[in-house]
């Protein structure tokens, strides 16, 4: 199996994105409507990645397929098995045997780490490694400044932009910005993934997070808050809702939490005192409707 071709020219102010018309990342299948007529569509395309950190297996992800070595150092690093100053020699991907190898100067301890573990509420291989709590409890986030200008052009570029989720859907979305600029949009039929695909990015380019902003389609959980904190970045943001631990998390992290945030609308939950009220109402556009991604509909 090829490797799925990826675009990482500058498109729309992005760094790196998806390409939604590789014919490798989604396909076109035919199948009968309500009404039984003839209907073609797209639909994402799964594939398991096998990652191991240097000869030890560690999980098979099912995946869209693309950006295999930041999805795997992302996982590493955001599961406590991987530190940001371990040193990684090498990281090698077969796309015949669908594997990707994370070699590093050093023995890392994920043994003990594959010992313990706790259980979140993410989909698939939702586990984060090693003491949660202390994530949590040791993070040291700058309070950094949120201005409602920012989220809503932000929100419009990311909503506008070609995506495989307007292409096929069933995928989610993540985007690393900084202020009201979009830099890297990851998808992938997991939240998890896309979020691990930009902290590999981040790792591997040496990216600082402190003004950074994360964009997710999904909601605001657990596993997605501990996730934020570890990458190091301040203020997250969805057009999900929200889990009451998610924001009891993002809370004592000292993490700035917006979910629900569509069109004019947005809640936040944690944080609320860095938010700085800068964009006149009467001058954001609502959305519109063929432009809306995963989690458009009104959750009351």
């Amino acid at each position: 199996m090829s490797k799925p071709k990826t675009t990482t020219e500058p498109k729309d102010d992005y760094l790196v994105r998806p390409d939604p018309a590789d014919p490798r990342l989604s396909v076109r299948v035919t199948g009968v409507d309500q009404t039984g007529a003839m209907v073609e569509t797209g639909v994402v395309v799964e594939r398991p990645l096998t990652i191991f950190l240097n000869k030890q297996e560690i999980v098979t992800a099912m995946t869209i397929g693309d950006y295999p070595e930041y999805l795997a150092v992302g996982f590493l690093l955001n599961q406590n098995m991987l530190q940001p100053d371990d040193t990684i020699i090498a990281v090698d991907y077969d796309d015949d045997l669908e594997v990707v190898v994370v070699r590093t100067k050093r023995a890392t301890n994920y043994e003990k780490k594959l010992k313990k573990k706790v259980q979140t509420s993410g989909c698939a291989q939702g586990t984060v490694f090693g003491d949660l709590m202390e994530v949590i409890e040791n993070a040291k986030l700058p309070k950094a400044e949120l201005r409602t200008s920012w989220l809503y052009t932000l929100a419009h570029k990311i909503n506008t932009t070609p995506s495989l989720y307007l292409e096929a859907g069933a995928i989610h979305g993540c985007v690393l910005a900084e202020r009201d600029r979009p830099l890297v949009y990851m998808e992938d039929v997991g939240r998890h993934n896309a979020v691990d695909k930009i902290a590999g990015w981040m790792f591997k380019h040496r990216v600082k997070p402190g003004n950074k902003i994360f964009y997710t389609t999904g909601r605001l959980t657990s596993e997605m808050v501990i996730k934020t904190v570890r990458m190091g970045i301040p203020i997250l943001v969805s057009r999900s809702g929200f889990t009451a631990w998610g924001v009891e998390l993002a809370k004592k992290a000292g993490l700035t939490l917006i979910g629900r945030a569509r069109g004019k609308r947005f809640v936040a939950l944690a944080g609320e005192d860095r938010i700085v009220y800068d964009q006149d109402l009467a001058f954001v556009a609502e959305e519109s409707a063929k432009h809306r991604r995963k989690a458009a509909v009104h959750e009351e």
